[in-house]
């Protein structure tokens, strides 16, 4: 028999749910904080899970991506209030199976009941994925778990693939990971830097060109989109694919064919696209920098992958991969990590990601190539520079923010607090106050476009709602 957790701190909703579910003859749990769900969903099977966005001890969506990664791993339904398209699109985006609207009818409930209940049965019934090749790619937080699971559906089949996220994340290393994991690992992986392509030649280097097509071409040229025939091309920053040419290559995904530059016959080419960017592709599109048509084409599977600071717990992992691999490069033996050392990395915003990390760990490396160890003053001095000013403004524990709400257009004040609470306390409070005020303005200087808003901001566009939800925050 299937079993339901029911995670929403309204009794009566919990109750017509159960209700309905009787009906079904399917047994209900039923839990009014997520700390309470949190222990019911490690001690028990659940197949099926319905789940409130609002809740007094916490945001679900927050809660959504540690529940996927539980013991059951179970379908979940998320339950959203009146006008919150965003919780519906974000729900759907982070991998629901559907959202409830409330207020809803027994025949919607019984409905999405039957058909997420049949469609994990024959989920389960599949054979377990092989396991992937992933070589580069370190940690073991649930957002990067997240991304994994979409490489290993985009590895089974030929579909178009786009990678999204911050300079430094790692996409060309998903981008391989996809390729070395699909059917023709061995074929070829044709890389296309948009961003450094030739005005002038963009053309020619990615459909090829005929002898004296050109003043200087007095030899025909293969381009990488021929190269590419039989493996996998891979588009890096494809916002930077200049319009005059996003037409002809949307012909090429439709048609596999394409005239080299002078040429008068079609050249086939049968590849699989992948396509990077760090761009909001959307956004571009609305200020017509970007085909619409091309982008439907691009992103049939969408990876979004998460910034190094939103994934803080892997950072020790990284640093450690990262040091004992540059130690070799450099033909050193394996340095050893002061405990100060690794604090100074898991603090650090690190705004350009892995790449930052992988460049910050190398030149303390080489700061000393004698010592066998390494030690904070061999970071870079933006790193030391970052981590003095955090602890300077932790230990000024004398502040403690006013109670009352401060006008969203007046300053944060501060004053002495009576007795004089912990500094855990005190830090956790003014926090709460600046990240109102932040957000706040944030919204109103975005005219709540949370597409904007994430890019602003460095966030990721589920995080960005998180936290406007967290903080009371409309989105529209």
């Amino acid at each position: 028999m299937a079993r339901v957790l029911i995670i929403d701190d309204d009794e009566y909703m919990q109750e017509i749910l159960s209700k309905n579910l009787l009906k079904l003859d399917l047994e209900a749990d039923a839990a009014g904080l997520l700390s309470e769900a949190s222990d019911l969903i490690v001690r028990n099977h659940y197949d099926l899970v319905f789940l409130d966005v609002r809740l007094p001890d916490g945001n679900g969506l927050d809660f959504f991506q540690e529940m996927q990664f539980g013991p059951s791993d179970p379908e979940v339904i998320i339950i959203t209030g009146v006008g919150d398209p965003e919780g519906a699109e974000l729900a759907i985006a982070n991998g629901a199976w559907d959202y409830l609207q409330k207020p809803f009818s027994q025949k919607e409930i019984l409905l999405l009941v039957k058909r997420a209940l049949d469609y994990r049965e024959k989920k389960l019934r599949k054979e377990a994925p092989v396991l992937l090749d992933v070589e580069g790619i370190i940690g073991r937080s649930s957002s990067l778990r997240a991304s994994l699971q979409l490489v290993a559906q985009c590895a089974a089949s030929e579909t178009n693939v786009l990678i999204s996220g911050e300079t430094g994340t790692g996409k060309e290393l998903f981008a391989r990971a996809i390729h070395m994991n699909s059917r023709k690992p061995r074929s070829k992986f044709i890389i296309v830097d948009c961003a450094a392509l030739p005005d002038n030649l963009t053309e020619s280097i990615l459909f090829g060109h005929v002898r004296g097509a050109f003043t200087g071409a007095v030899q025909g040229s293969e381009g990488l989109i021929k190269q590419a025939h039989g493996g996998t091309l891979f588009l890096d920053e494809v916002g930077e694919l200049p319009l005059s040419v996003q037409k002809s290559f949307l012909r090429v995904l439709q048609e596999r064919s394409f005239r080299p530059v002078g040429g008068i016959t079609e050249t086939q080419s049968d590849f699989r696209l992948i396509s990077a960017t760090n761009q909001d592709l959307d956004d571009m599109v609305e200020q017509g920098r970007f085909r619409r048509d091309l982008l439907h084409r691009l992103r049939t599977i969408s990876i979004e992958l998460p910034p190094l600071r939103e994934r803080r717990e892997d950072i020790k992992e990284v640093a450690l991969y990262y040091v004992d691999k540059l130690s070799k490069k450099n033909g050193l033996p394996m340095k050893g990590v002061l405990p100060e050392f690794m604090e100074m990395l898991e603090r650090y915003e690190w705004k350009g990601n892995v790449r930052e990390l992988i460049n910050a760990i190398e030149k303390a490396i080489l700061a000393n190539i004698n010592d066998p160890l390494l030690y904070p003053q061999y970071l870079p001095r933006e790193i030391r520079v970052s981590y003095a000013r955090e602890e300077i403004i932790r230990k000024r524990g004398e502040v403690f923010a006013t109670p009352e709400t401060p006008n969203k257009n007046a300053a944060v004040t501060y004053r002495l607090a009576e007795p004089i609470e912990t500094l855990k306390k005190v830090r956790e409070e003014a926090l709460q106050i600046v990240e109102t005020l932040y957000l706040q303005k944030l919204m109103e200087s975005t005219d709540g476009n949370l597409n904007r808003a994430s890019r602003i901001s460095g966030l990721s566009k589920n995080r960005l709602y998180v936290l406007l939800k967290h903080h009371g925050i409309s989105t529209s």
